[in-house]
């Protein structure tokens, strides 16, 4: 059956989301029906709707859980009521990118940011889905290959974090970065992807965790991650990669990057130290290229990029939540509002704003 049901529709690109009814078709073969619970907004969600052209109209959110409704032919793992978190990276366990520990993308991702290839209607208009996600809507349809099963004690309006910004850069420390124990780490930008790199860097072992923000407010919600030392590059008349190589005799051995601006990459990279030091790019951008002098590499530093942390997604998210459950990787303390779907447009506002951390709206009761 078709479900008519309430979203939260961005009709084109830089205005408003308007909370609409749209029809949910039921799910075809390998496909999921998802009643979404709780959803948070993200940073890519804003990009999307702020600098992408293309893709609109489309059902945005892609930072979700919730509940399966029902399933399409084929689907055997999934069944009505399972808690699932959908994936924006899926995981087919088949293609030779699934088969390989070198990555965790999927030769069957949707490399759109909006697919065309979407469940949706409103008002007689097809809806496109974003990132194969699209839990702005109180329900959803996902391929079997971008959900994740999760444990049934998890509550749902608190590891919806876990389908992007926590796993997205707890990994790129652990799994991306591969930072090691007793060593020195810089990680610039103290928003939910950044906070959970300083959580990240503090699971490897670091011993020296520099927080790096223009925003001074950031810098308590920093300690309570694990970070150790506070930059603000506001306070010195020197680049800051100076500030860091004179505060750690050389430069740290990894930093990484959380914001997405092609000019603290370049930052970020020479605040390692030259010799070994190791910069992931972990904020998302397509604007712009990046630079950097050939010199800033040949003595050895690595200049690498993450996508999701590393995890490979159907493996990964469910083991995230496991490790919460058993309260080794923090989440509630990234939460800093609560509203629900209807006030999509206050959540943007605050993020845009730089106001929030992560804001959790509740979708549809359990």
């Amino acid at each position: 059956l078709v479900i008519k049901c309430k979203a939260a529709v961005a009709w084109e690109p830089k205005k408003p989301l308007v909370i609409e009814e749209i029809e949910v078709t039921p799910p075809q073969a390998n496909e999921v029906r998802i009643k979404i619970v709780a959803t948070s907004v993200c940073h890519t969600d804003l990009y999307h709707l702020l600098e992408d052209e293309a893709g609109f109209p489309t059902v945005l959110g892609h930072e979700g859980a919730g509940i399966v409704e029902s399933v399409g032919p084929g689907v055997t793992e999934f069944q009505p009521g399972d808690k699932v978190i959908p994936l924006f990276i899926s995981q087919c366990r088949e293609c030779r990118f699934c088969k390989s520990p070198k990555t965790n993308q999927s030769g069957r991702d949707p490399q759109m940011m909006a697919s065309a290839d979407s469940r949706f209607t409103c008002k007689g208009k097809k809806v496109l889905q974003f990132v194969g996600t699209s839990t702005f809507s109180e329900y959803t349809v996902v391929n079997q290959i971008a959900v994740a099963k999760i444990d049934p004690t998890a509550p749902l309006d608190k590891v919806c974090l876990l389908g992007c910004g926590i796993c997205t850069g707890y990994g790129a420390a652990v799994n991306t970065a591969k930072v090691e124990p007793g060593s020195t780490c810089a990680v610039f930008g103290l928003g939910a992807v950044g906070l959970a790199a300083v959580m990240g860097c503090k699971a490897a072992g670091a011993k020296r965790i520099f927080a790096v923000d223009i925003n001074p407010d950031k810098f308590e919600k920093a300690k309570v991650f694990g970070a150790t030392d506070f930059v603000n590059p506001k306070d010195h008349d020197k680049p800051i990669s100076q500030v860091l190589a004179e505060m750690t005799n050389g430069g740290v051995d990894y930093s990484l990057e959380c914001i997405g601006k092609v000019d603290i990459m370049r930052s970020a990279l020479e605040s390692c130290i030259p010799s070994w030091g190791v910069s992931v790019i972990v904020g998302w951008t397509d604007l712009e290229d990046f630079s950097a002098r050939p010199v800033q590499l040949i003595a050895g530093r690595t200049w690498k990029g993450s996508l999701f942390g590393g995890f490979k997604s159907k493996d990964g998210v469910p083991q995230m939540v496991k490790d919460y459950l058993d309260k080794k990787v923090k989440v509630d303390e990234f939460i800093t509002h609560n509203m629900t779907l209807d006030q999509v447009n206050d959540a943007i506002e605050l993020m845009k704003q730089s106001k929030c951390i992560r804001t959790v709206l509740s979708v549809s009761p359990q």
